[in-house]
Parts: C-alpha cells; sequence; structure tokens
C-alpha cells in the first residue's frame, strides 16, 4: 500500500542532474573512472588536477546510485567500532582508520572552501545513545575503543533526541551536508579542469589490447591506461562479490508537530541500528531518520520494512508528516573494512572500491584518495589497510 510521502530521496527531488553533458570527439584517456557518485567525481577531480587526462563515464545521472540516497553524516568514527578493528587488525591499523577518517573529512571541508560550494555544511555533534543493558555493553566497547585511537568521546547527561536511554556519549565535531549540491560542484570543477562527463552512458565491456583498456560503451568506444570502477561494487569479480553482503536501508525525511529539531547527529545502537539528523531544505526543516536495515535476498517487501520503521518512528516522535521516504542498497564487507585498490582478477590497470557499509561520504572520498595517488604515484599509505 503506498503512504505519504516521495520514493525518491530529499537530495535528489532538489538537485536531480548535472545539467550538461560533454562528449569528446578523441576516445584517448589516461583514466576512465565509470560511475559518477563521491567515489568517481572526486577520483576524477584529483587526476585531472594530477595532469592526467580524464573521463568520467556514468549509466544515469550524476549521483544516481547510494550518493544520492545517503543520509549524509560526516564522521569520523563507522558502522566498524574502532574497537572491532583493534581486535581484528590491531590497534596501528585502527590509529591508521582514525587518521584517514580526519583525512577525508579535511578533504571535503578543504573542497568547500577552495571551490566555495554552498552545501549546506554545518558541524554537529554526534551521539551515540544505548537503549537498554545490553546495548550498553556495547557502547561501553566503543567508548574503549575510540579512546585508544584518538577519538573524544565524553558522557552526555541528555538525549537530543529526547529518545529514553541508558547511557549517552558525545563525539564533538561531526558534520553534516547537501550531498549532490556538494557533488555537482565537484564535478563542474572537473569539467572546467579539462575532463570529460558522459550522462546516460553505459559501460557495456572492458577488455585489453597492447597493454591498454578498450572500453566498450553505449556511445562508443574509449582506450585508456587506468580504469576505475565507482559502481558500489564492481560487475564480474567473483571475489568481492563473495566478500561482501548486499543490504538495504530505509530512510523517512519527517516534519514534526512540535518543530523540535535537535542540531545533532544520532545514532542508537539497535541491530539494526537507527541514525537521526535534521535538514533544513528550501526554509523547511525535516527530520532524516534510516534504520530497519534488510539483506537484498529477504523476502520482506520494501512496504513492510518502511511500515516497520515508521511505526518505530511514531514511538518517538510526533510526526506530521512523512514528506520523503527512499531506500538504498549497500554492501557491507567481511572483514569490516572496504576494499579499495587494483581488482583482484584483473591483469591491467583496473582499480575499484567497495565496501563502505553506511559510510559512503566518508569511505567514497577516502577511496578518491587512495586510488588517486596509487594511479598517479604508485602506492598509498592506506592501500595495504584497505586491500583485499
Amino acid at each position: 500500500m503506498e503512504r505519504d510521502g516521495h520514493l525518491e530521496s530529499i537530495w535528489k527531488s532538489e538537485v536531480k542532474h548535472y545539467g550538461q553533458e560533454n562528449i569528446s570527439p578523441v576516445p584517448n584517456f589516461d583514466v576512465v573512472i565509470v560511475g559518477a557518485g563521491i567515489t568517481g567525481v572526486t577520483s576524477a577531480l584529483m587526476l585531472q588536477k594530477k595532469g592526467f587526462k580524464c573521463i568520467l563515464v556514468e549509466a544515469v545521472n550524476m549521483g544516481f546510485g547510494s550518493t544520492g540516497d545517503t543520509t549524509a553524516h560526516l564522521n569520523n568514527f563507522f558502522e566498524t567500532p574502532y574497537y572491532q578493528v583493534i581486535n581484528d587488525f590491531g590497534l596501528d591499523s585502527a590509529k591508521l582508520l582514525a587518521r584517514a577518517a580526519r583525512e577525508a573529512n579535511d578533504i571535503i571541508k578543504d573542497n568547500i572552501n577552495i571551490y566555495q560550494i554552498y552545501c549546506d555544511y554545518s558541524i554537529r555533534n554526534g551521539y551515540l545513545f544505548a537503549l537498554n543493558e545490553s546495548q550498553d555493553k556495547v557502547l561501553q566497547k566503543i567508548i574503549g575503543g575510540n579512546h585508544q585511537v584518538g577519538i573524544e568521546t565524553i558522557k552526555s547527561h541528555v538525549n537530543p533526541f529526547g529518545i529514553p536511554s541508558v547511557r549517552v556519549v558525545e563525539i564533538p565535531n561531526q558534520a553534516q551536508f547537501h550531498p549532490l549540491k556538494y557533488l555537482r560542484i565537484i564535478l563542474k570543477e572537473f569539467v572546467h579542469s579539462g575532463g570529460v562527463f558522459l550522462e546516460n552512458c553505459t559501460v557495456t565491456t572492458v577488455a585489453e589490447n597492447d597493454g591498454d583498456l578498450v572500453t566498450t560503451t553505449s556511445k562508443g568506444y574509449i582506450l585508456s591506461r587506468y580504469l576505475i570502477y565507482a559502481t558500489n561494487t564492481p560487475p564480474n569479480s567473483n571475489i568481492l562479490h563473495v566478500s561482501s553482503t548486499p543490504y538495504r536501508r530505509y530512510v523517512m525525511a519527517l516534519k514534526l508537530k512540535n518543530g523540535n529539531y535537535p542540531e545533532a547527529l544520532g545514532y542508537d545502537l539497535s541491530e539494526p541500528y537507527h541514525s537521526y539528523r535534521f535538514h533544513n531544505i528550501n526554509g523547511i526543516e525535516y527530520l532524516i531518520a534510516g534504520g530497519e536495515d534488510n539483506k537484498s535476498e529477504n523476502t520482506d517487501s520494501a512496504s513492510v520494512s518502511f511500515e516497520r520503521l515508521e511505526n518505530y518512528l511514531r514511538q518517538h516522535f510526533e510526526i506530521e508528516e512523512i514528506a520523503y521516504r527512499w531506500t538504498t542498497q549497500l554492501f557491507e564487507p567481511a572483514g569490516g573494512l572496504p576494499f579499495i585498490g587494483k581488482l583482484p582478477d584483473s591483469r591491467q590497470n583496473v582499480y575499484y572500491s567497495t565496501g563502505y557499509n553506511g559510510d559512503v561520504m566518508i569511505f567514497g572520498t577516502l577511496a578518491a584518495k587512495i586510488l588517486s595517488e596509487m594511479i598517479s604515484t604508485g602506492s598509498s599509505k592506506y592501500e595495504e589497510l584497505f586491500s583485499t
């Protein structure tokens, strides 16, 4: 049964298309980037600025996939908590991950300042809260792991979202933004720097030819030295398909009767967890809440998952209207961290990234940095952390 609200993300309703298509008659490039989400567009700009001749190919339009369906939290912590990374990979790796998170956030802030991007960027404190004693045990592990890697985590006496909790902690200096307003300017800067962007262009095959890559698309073929798959998950890679699990996350943008929209980011520790933030779009404030994740093979329909999320939110908020609702497909890596680097079963210079879980904005930006460094210099200080 259809309910109120759009089946499209709040971001896509405002920014639908890039609005320009740049076509080159010369099919020779240094790098082909497939996918115009946060990873692809940021990689394209970084490499173009480094002197590489790049073409960005997108099957639909800018931000069509998980980038346009994100809740757009910008954190220095992840869905895989630092205590788990310490247990699985060691303290040094966990500290390196924390450093990478800070660097990815800095890249976004620097781009906003350099290119004067008006994308509703704002600093917000993040709040983690345990709803029961079982969740509190997990929260105490998270606190310990955060302290070990230098992520400030302090006790809070209040949950700004008004949800009854047995323990609440505050993680200062997190952030949020409008992802497609940000991405649109990064893409424009790429084109202004000489890059080529093709919308509505599907890649059908990638083949080797005398050391070069031949990418066949719906608009012709492209020769290149390198290729990046920035498509959430690369095609035809059995290793990666086994190593990551697809699932769907459900999101709603709500208008509240009491007009109380906390200037904070919130996360409970339910399994699956719920996230909260607010955003002002054209003078109207919305609470953006996500949760009720489902493995993609689950037989529950989207309507059932949306109903679960709505019922849960109505327990804690006085909802005036469900203005938007949408879903996105994400990939959970088996080891807890994304895969970023050279495609395992490729003999040529084919690169990829996948397995961001729900941390799309930060890992997507970080992947762009890693891949552009690997192509331009041959290595990155972070590549081993995210290798398969």
